[in-house]
């Protein structure tokens, strides 16, 4: 839903272009897109093995002195470190892949609509980033310590690291989108389905909703815990954001 259109501001005509036009298009940013990813995925190729040691740094450092992580499977040497190297190839190609999604995007929308989307665009990103941050440096070592902590005497922790990749993806992916509630907050507001009041009344539901939604995203009861707090910080922050890109509606 757009903004209350100004009668003061002359009507904007948007620019029509025929099915073949905007399929040309969108295959032009897929391509780009795509080149993208596979330009830094060709570039973190040589250096796989040092980039898989540096995402499973946190799990080393927590296991037992002597402990070490095993392979189960004949190929997994080579490809889990190639597959590492491809998705943080893309996690880095992400802003890029954005930005082709907002240029193919962009001609549809109104300047009132662009003059809030950007900031929008910019603020997700940075709070993927944000999120993918948090999980590493602060969740990782908490939770790989607890449950090293929790190993019962007499069973060695060996994890295997295509296992160990698939978890720590989904980690990843769960904190990143997490930590994209401001950006939510704020479209619901934008979008008038929501006001700021009835948000700020439904504090203690958010708050409740924040461990539910960490129990669907995490994997474990640990994570859960450590996600479900920034969550409902990150809503407060959302209703910050609000104040300041639509005041208008936030005073509604």
């Amino acid at each position: 839903m757009s903004p209350p259109y100004d009668k003061h501001e002359p009507e904007e005509q948007l620019a029509e272009g025929t099915l073949i036009s905007h399929l040309l298009e969108l295959r032009s940013r897929m391509m780009k897109a795509v080149m993208a990813v596979v330009f830094v995925f060709l570039g973190l190729t040589p250096w796989m093995n040092p980039v898989f040691e540096f995402v499973s740094k946190p799990l080393r450092d927590a296991l037992p002195e002597g402990s070490a992580m095993i392979v189960t499977e004949v190929a997994a040497p080579f490809l889990t470190p190639m597959k590492t190297a491809f998705y943080v190839a893309l996690f880095i190609a992400m802003p890029v892949v954005l930005y082709q999604v907002w240029q193919f995007v962009a001609p549809g929308l109104y300047k009132r609509e662009k003059r809030l989307a950007i900031p929008l665009l910019l603020s997700s990103i940075v709070l993927f980033y944000l999120g993918i941050a948090f999980a590493y440096f602060i969740v990782f070592k908490l939770m790989f310590g607890f449950f090293v902590g929790a190993t019962p005497s007499g069973v060695d922790m060996t994890p295997d690291i295509s296992q160990y990749l698939s978890f720590v993806l989904g980690i990843f992916l769960a904190f990143g989108l997490a930590f994209e509630v401001p950006i939510a907050t704020v479209l619901l507001i934008w979008s008038g389905l929501v006001s700021v009041k009835a948000l700020k009344k439904a504090r203690p539901y958010i708050f409740l909703g924040a461990f539910v939604a960490g129990m669907l995203l995490a994997p474990d009861v640990f994570s859960m815990t450590l996600m479900a707090i920034p969550m409902y910080l990150l809503y407060e922050g959302g209703l910050i954001m609000a104040r300041v890109l639509i005041p208008e509606k936030a005073a509604a």
